[in-house]
C-alpha cells in the first residue's frame, strides 16, 4: 500500500506541503475522489474542481457516466467530508463547440472518434489547467492511472502499474507544458487499493462502479446521439459486398464502424465457403452512404498516417525509429517503424505485421520499444488503407 511519503514524492512539489495549493479535478468518482483526499492528508490545502459538461436537469436523471448530474453531488459530498472547498465549472458551451460537435462530424465522414480524447485535451487541460493557474494552485491533480517521472532532466509519461487500469492511451495529447503542472497521484496504485483507501476516508463513493459510457452517449447508444446533434444529415443506403452484390440497406453510416462484425443486418448466404461466409465491415463509402463488407482479410493495413502528433520526447534528428505503438486503449501493443515529418506535424506508421480493423479518428499512441511503459507521444490516426481500397466500384 502506498504512504503519504510516496505520494508527497510523487507530486513533485518543493518544500512543506501546507504551502503548496493543489486543485483536485473532481468528476464524482473514486479515483479523483481519492486523489483528493490523500492530498489533504499529505497537507496540502486541496480545492475541489467539477465540471458541468451539459444541461445539468437531463444530467441528474443520469448515473454512471463521468460528470453527471449524480456525479456533481457526489464530488460535493466527498469534499465536504474531506473538509475542501468545491466548485461546480460550467462549460457547456465549450464541450457542446469542442467534444460533441467534433464527435458527431467525426462519425458523418465515417470515422470512430475518442470524445474522451478530446476531453483531456480541450477541456480538461486547458479550459480547467487555465482556472487551476488563477486561482494560485502549485499544480493540478487528476485521478488518472499514469505515472509522471522525470528522466535524464525531462518530464516523461509512463503507463500506470495497474495494466488493467493504465489509461495513457487516452492521455497521450497531454503537452509538455501541461507536464510542468499537471500531477496523478494514482499512477502507483491498483484499483483495488484506491477502494481501499476510499474505505479508510469513509467516502461514500468507495464502493461506486466505474463509469462505463461516455459521459453524453447514454447506454452506449453512439448513433443516437448523432442522429440529435445532426437531424437530417443521415441517409439510408446500401450494404454491399467486395463484388458490388448488394446485401441488404442500412439506415445510415453511422451505424457501422471499421472491423465491426456483429449487427451488420445480412443474414446468411448460400454457396460460400467457411472462409468468407462471417463478414466484416471493410470501408464506409460516406458519399454515396454505401457500407462495403467483406471477409476479415479485406481489414489488413500495413502502414496508416498520423496527423497532430503530440511528442513528449526530444526528437532532435531522429525521423525514423522502431516503436511500439497501441491502436485501441483494449489492444496490446504491436510493433512498427515509424517517419516523422517535422514540418508537417506528421508521421507514417509501418507494422511489422499486417493489423486488422483500424479505423481513422483513432489514436495511435507511441511507447519505447526497449522501455514499453515509456510513453513517447501519439497522434491521431487520419489514413489507414486496408485491401478494401483495391475494390474501385462503390466509388465508381
Amino acid at each position: 500500500m502506498i504512504n503519504i511519503n510516496q505520494i508527497i514524492k510523487e507530486m513533485d512539489l518543493e518544500g512543506d506541503p501546507s504551502k503548496h495549493r493543489v486543485v483536485v479535478a473532481m468528476s464524482g468518482g473514486v479515483d479523483s475522489s481519492v486523489t483528493a483526499a490523500l492530498l489533504v492528508e499529505a497537507g496540502y490545502e486541496v480545492v475541489g474542481l467539477t465540471m458541468q459538461l451539459y444541461d445539468y436537469g437531463k444530467a441528474l436523471q443520469k448515473k454512471g457516466a463521468c460528470c453527471a448530474g449524480s456525479d456533481i453531488n457526489d464530488a460535493r459530498l466527498v469534499s465536504s467530508k474531506l473538509g475542501i472547498p468545491h466548485y461546480v465549472l460550467n462549460y457547456e458551451s465549450i464541450f457542446q463547440d469542442q467534444v460533441m460537435n467534433d464527435f458527431a462530424d467525426s462519425y458523418l465522414r465515417g470515422e470512430t472518434p475518442i470524445p474522451c480524447v478530446r476531453c483531456n485535451q480541450t477541456v480538461k487541460f486547458t479550459d480547467m489547467f487555465d482556472r487551476a493557474k488563477n486561482l494560485g494552485a502549485s499544480a493540478m491533480a487528476t485521478g488518472h492511472y499514469i505515472r509522471r517521472k522525470t528522466k535524464k532532466g525531462h518530464l516523461s509519461l509512463y503507463t500506470g502499474v495497474d495494466p488493467s487500469k493504465d489509461q495513457s492511451y487516452f492521455l497521450f495529447a497531454t503537452t509538455k507544458n501541461q507536464l510542468e503542472f499537471v500531477r496523478f497521484p494514482l499512477g502507483l496504485l491498483t484499483k483495488d487499493e484506491t477502494r481501499s483507501i476510499a474505505k479508510r476516508h469513509g467516502l461514500n463513493v468507495a464502493n461506486k462502479p466505474d463509469s462505463q459510457d461516455i459521459c453524453f452517449v447514454p447506454e452506449g447508444k453512439y448513433a443516437e446521439v448523432v442522429r440529435k446533434l445532426r437531424p437530417g444529415s443521415i441517409e439510408p443506403g446500401n450494404i454491399i459486398d467486395v463484388n458490388g452484390n448488394v446485401l441488404g440497406k442500412h439506415n445510415g453510416v453511422i451505424d457501422f464502424t471499421i472491423g465491426q462484425r456483429k449487427g451488420i443486418g445480412v443474414g446468411g448466404r448460400k454457396g460460400v465457403d467457411d472462409n468468407n461466409s462471417i463478414l466484416y465491415v471493410i470501408a464506409l463509402d460516406t458519399q454515396k452512404n454505401n457500407v462495403i463488407v467483406g471477409p476479415k482479410n479485406f481489414l489488413s493495413c500495413n502502414k496508416i498516417k498520423i496527423s497532430d502528433c503530440n511528442w513528449l520526447i526530444d526528437l532532435i534528428n531522429e525521423t525514423e525509429f522502431r516503436v511500439l505503438v497501441k491502436l485501441r486503449n483494449s489492444s496490446q501493443p504491436v510493433i512498427g517503424t515509424i517517419e516523422v515529418n517535422f514540418d508537417k506535424n506528421l508521421a507514417y506508421l509501418t507494422f511489422d505485421k499486417p493489423q486488422f480493423g483500424v479505423s481513422t479518428g483513432q489514436a495511435a499512441v507511441f511507447y519505447n520499444i526497449k522501455e514499453s511503459s515509456h510513453i513517447l507521444g501519439g497522434g491521431w490516426i487520419t489514413e489507414a488503407p486496408n485491401k478494401s481500397a483495391d475494390i474501385q466500384f462503390y466509388n465508381a
